[in-house]
């Protein structure tokens, strides 16, 4: 029997995606009536083809959350100067950089050979060199933010320096670098992070260094996993910040609402994103 909620869903939701894509340059100049300022700083690390959920991540988080200290995209070295130009006209606080300026120079070898091999090197680098002065947040471009989330600067300024994550449904991790299986618990997603220190990545990254293989898909989510519960982070409720493949198959998108700070339209999910983008 044809699934025939879950086919208009994704038709749907590409169709919006497309009609999006094509007025993006006048999307991206339509003014944002927030006046909250929050005391955070925010990256997001992306691509030329993510460019129109890009520009409506950013704008979900200017209206539902408020105006970071700047909203930093990364840019992997694929986006285009018209379309630079294009993500810094959604609002003042944004800025484009390409990763080449973002880079430590010290990152170990191991770290820069995978940049050179793998998208998703880029990103573990750019992870390792996000500069942290004060409450700092990573998010990924398929995450779309909701009204919920109005109270996320409770996390600035805590006393205890701890780190957030989004905990996963899932453990997507790569086994190799699993060495026991304690270590599988309480799956991190690395596509929202919250920090308020400078981690320690050694001890994750020693084991990337013994990978006797090339890195794949999930081997970046495996070294954020390992480093946030080696530095004692703490996950975010997971009843407003969201990951949850449950409603894959059907039409409605079951979790977005006003209650909620966040979800992250995962692969699985992502024409769902579109399914609740506000211009």
């Amino acid at each position: 029997m044809v699934n025939i909620g879950y086919h208009v869903s994704r038709i749907q939701g590409r169709v919006i995606r497309n009609i999006y894509t094509k007025f993006v340059n006048i999307i991206s100049t339509l003014p944002l009536k927030q006046p909250r300022q929050i005391d955070i700083t925010v990256y997001s690390f992306s691509c030329e083809r993510d460019l129109p959920e890009q520009v409506a991540s950013i704008r979900s988080f200017i209206r539902n959350i408020g105006i970071p200290e700047r909203f930093i995209v990364i840019s992997d070295g694929s986006y285009s100067e018209s379309s630079c130009k294009l993500l810094c006209r959604i609002h003042p606080c944004v800025d484009v950089i390409p990763i080449t300026k973002l880079l430590r120079d010290d990152l170990p070898q191991c770290v820069t050979n995978y940049v050179q091999i793998h998208p998703l090197g880029k990103k573990l680098a750019a992870l390792m060199s996000i500069p942290v002065n004060g409450t700092t947040i990573y998010t990924d471009s398929d995450i779309l933010f909701f009204p919920g989330g109005v109270d996320l600067d409770k996390f600035t300024n805590l006393p205890d320096k701890t780190c957030y994550y989004l905990p996963d449904c899932s453990a997507s991790l790569d086994e190799r670098l699993i060495y026991d299986e304690s270590e599988k618990l309480q799956p991190v997603n690395a596509g929202f992070l919250l920090f308020n220190h400078q981690l320690d990545w050694s001890w994750a990254i020693e084991r990337l260094a013994k990978l006797p293989d090339k890195p794949i898909y999930f081997t970046e989510q495996t070294i954020a996993h390992l480093t946030i519960h080696h530095n004692q982070g703490k996950p975010f409720c997971s009843q407003k910040y969201i990951l949850n493949v449950e409603d894959q198959f059907i039409y409605p998108d079951k979790f977005a609402s006003s209650k909620i700070a966040m979800r992250h339209y995962v692969n699985d999910v992502r024409h769902k994103f579109w399914l609740n983008v506000s211009l």
